[in-house]
């Protein structure tokens, strides 16, 4: 009977793992799996397999958790924007802001530009900050 109970157990733990995809509780469900086979080929009592149960869990999580930490993506991606921050492009389109005008080119890509101030066509701009599709730009300033 005790075997019943813990394969309804099991059960139910990976119907939650598969509801929560988070690892919660596929340890438990491993815990459960081999209190399940500990009764049914011993005679331990139901104090002895809920030991079992969670001595195994541990151990299962104590193993996996820093398996799976390491296997982890580490680090940050960074996002275009701040991919294209601080980066160089080429004035196509004279920038300005009073008339709605304004177009680089960055990397081979065409961005709307915009600035504080009238920047000519063929002059670099620095990035500044990305808003969206536009390119928030200020001239290069040559020494």
């Amino acid at each position: 009977m005790n075997v019943l109970l813990w394969a309804a157990a099991v059960i139910v733990f990976v119907i939650l793992e598969i509801i929560t995809v988070q690892l919660v509780s596929v340890w438990l469900a491993a815990g459960a799996f081999i209190t399940m086979i500990a009764a049914y080929f011993t005679d331990i009592g139901l104090t002895g397999q809920f030991a079992v149960f969670a001595v195994s869990s541990a151990i299962l999580l104590a193993v996996s958790f820093p398996l799976m930490k390491k296997s982890r993506k580490k680090g940050y991606i960074p996002t275009n924007s701040e991919l294209n921050t601080g980066k160089q492009a080429v004035v196509i389109e004279e920038i300005n802001t009073r008339s709605g005008t304004g177009r680089v080119t960055l990397s081979g890509v065409d961005w709307k530009a915009v600035s504080d101030e009238i920047i000519p066509v063929d002059s670099i701009v620095t990035v500044k900050a990305v808003d969206g599709a536009k390119l928030i730009v200020i001239p290069e300033v040559i020494l």
